[in-house]
């Protein structure tokens, strides 16, 4: 079996020329073992172990029985990581049968592909996030393996690899948690019409049964009444879920409800992965957005400092998850409408109402660079296909970007910036936008961001945008962004929140986790 395009390191049969090069200057194996059975060997890092041998002193790098079963016990524990120890030659290992050559060749490669998986992720980001620009962490394996065998220190060499954020470290142990829960029988809310405050039944019943479960309820005699205790509880957990706080059990609520332990233990192990992927050090000044979550969040040292909503991408037109940095802030932007929207967008609104080119502060320039009178086009005539205009919005309460963007130019063309329909963020699911993040409270971000910038307070962005002209403010040291996507998240003050997969990309994640490519 070929390994998925998925998995970082490709799996190869290593030809039997490379490996009697291999083993050239070791006459006791080659004598021991025919250069067929090595040929057959199916390897996930065959050029790390190639580069192993050659630079390795030793005839045997796993003659040391300690080590041997050292390396066992630390593939075991990349269980605890949300990685399958099958899929690192463990059957093959635990085989009392193989040949010295063979077993030294596995152990190798294990520990190679093992390692890589646990500081790169097991998939390669690319697949599954096609946008993907963040650089990840990196070490030289082949040196790692050298140091650790020679300071027998295998036993928690793997480990070493794991992320140090605290989102991860937080994963980790939500895991374990998750795990030792997972033969707990939990209590499921059968499907039915939507529960709502004042209904009395054996569904309410069960419901509260729930809701205890899960801490939310204390255990009680349960009545079966969807009274003020029990709303309020479905309240507590809609929102601890990202769901509409609305109090009523409808489809959303009640899947979410009879979410197992299984369910969220695939759920962790796929944002494990996730952090995988990710630097260690994201900048010691930096700005995460979460498009699951539907917030952005500022960091400094380490520390969370504020957290403001978003709104991201609608399903058909998603927020692209990457990573860059940001140069520069425009107070009163005009909008310059990507073709795209004009044609797909705005051009049905025209052709039903022109005057709301004006009306809206749009103007229409043609392919000479002119700006057109407005009442001189026939809407109706201009084709989706050849659209001949670019659209330009003026800066004012009718402009989408609102008073702010903060720009990190990128191929996509999408920002954080305000929007002039902010009732949006009053609700939960907030996926509205083309493709950029709407941020709440954007003028406090860009003083955020404006602290190193000489000259650049509250009160001089307060005139600025009184002033109502456009104005460029390039920061004094970049700030990075990372334009993620998390469906399982650390709370700052304690305990793990499930989001919404609304990109419906966790379970591309999870198949290439689950595929093992030694079958």
């Amino acid at each position: 079996m070929t390994m998925s395009k998925q998995v970082l390191a490709p799996t190869l049969m290593l030809t039997a020329s490379l490996l009697i090069a291999m083993y050239s200057s070791q006459a006791a194996l080659a004598q021991v073992t025919p250069a067929s059975e090595l040929s057959q060997l199916t390897l996930l890092a065959p050029q790390a172990v190639d580069k192993f041998y050659q630079n390795y002193p030793s005839d045997n790098a796993w003659n040391q029985a300690t080590d041997f079963s050292d390396l066992l016990k630390a593939l075991e524990g990349l269980d605890r990581h949300g990685l399958n120890p099958v899929h690192y030659h463990l059957a093959q290992l635990n085989k009392g049968d193989l040949s010295s050559a063979v077993r030294d060749v596995y152990a190798t490669d294990a520990w190679l592909a093992a390692a890589a998986h646990m500081l790169y992720g097991k998939l390669d980001p690319v697949t599954v996030e096609p946008d993907w620009t963040a650089i990840g962490r990196q070490a030289d394996l082949v040196a790692e393996l050298v140091t650790a065998l020679d300071n027998h220190s295998i036993a928690t060499s793997l480990e070493q690899f794991a992320p140090k954020q605290k989102g991860y470290v937080a994963l980790l142990q939500e895991y374990q948690t998750l795990r030792d829960l997972n033969d707990r029988e939990i209590v499921s809310v059968p499907a039915g019409p939507t529960l709502r405050a004042g209904m009395s039944n054996a569904r309410v019943r069960i419901l509260q049964q729930r809701l205890a479960q899960l801490e939310l309820l204390p255990q009680m005699n349960f009545d079966g009444v969807m009274g003020t205790d029990t709303v309020n509880a479905i309240e507590t957990f809609q929102a601890q879920n990202e769901l509409e706080s609305d109090g009523l059990v409808g489809p959303s609520t009640l899947a979410a409800l009879n979410r197992g332990p299984q369910e969220k233990l695939e759920k962790v192990r796929v944002n494990m992965e996730r952090w995988r992927w990710l630097p260690d050090d994201l900048g010691s000044k930096h700005i995460r957005v979460n498009i699951a979550g539907f917030n952005v969040a500022t960091w400094k040292d380490g520390t969370l400092v504020r957290t403001h909503l978003a709104i991201v991408g609608k399903t058909y037109r998603k927020t692209p998850v990457f990573s860059d940095e940001i140069e520069y802030i425009i107070f009163n932007p005009w909008w310059e409408v990507p073709n795209s929207i004009a044609r797909v967008d705005k051009l049905p609104l025209f052709r039903q109402d022109p005057a709301l080119v004006d009306n809206m502060s749009f103007q229409v320039i043609d392919r000479n660079g002119e700006v057109l009178n407005n009442s001189s086009i026939d809407w109706n005539a201009v084709r989706p296909g050849t659209f001949p205009y670019r659209l330009r919005q003026k800066p004012g309460p009718q402009n989408a970007l609102g008073e702010v963007k903060i720009m990190f130019p990128n191929i996509h063309n999408v920002y954080l910036h305000d929007t002039p329909t902010r009732g949006l963020f009053s609700n939960r699911q907030r996926a509205f936008s083309s493709g950029c993040m709407r941020t709440q409270d954007p003028l406090d971000l860009a003083a955020w961001l404006l602290e190193e910038t000489p000259d650049w307070n509250k009160n001089r962005i307060d005139a600025t945008i009184a002033g109502g002209m456009e104005t460029r403010i390039n920061l004094a040291r970049r700030v990075p962004v990372h334009v993620l996507y998390f469906t399982a998240v650390n709370e700052e003050f304690g305990g793990i929140r499930y989001l919404n997969d609304i990109y419906q990309r966790d379970d591309a994640v999870l198949a290439g986790l689950r595929i093992n490519t030694l079958q």
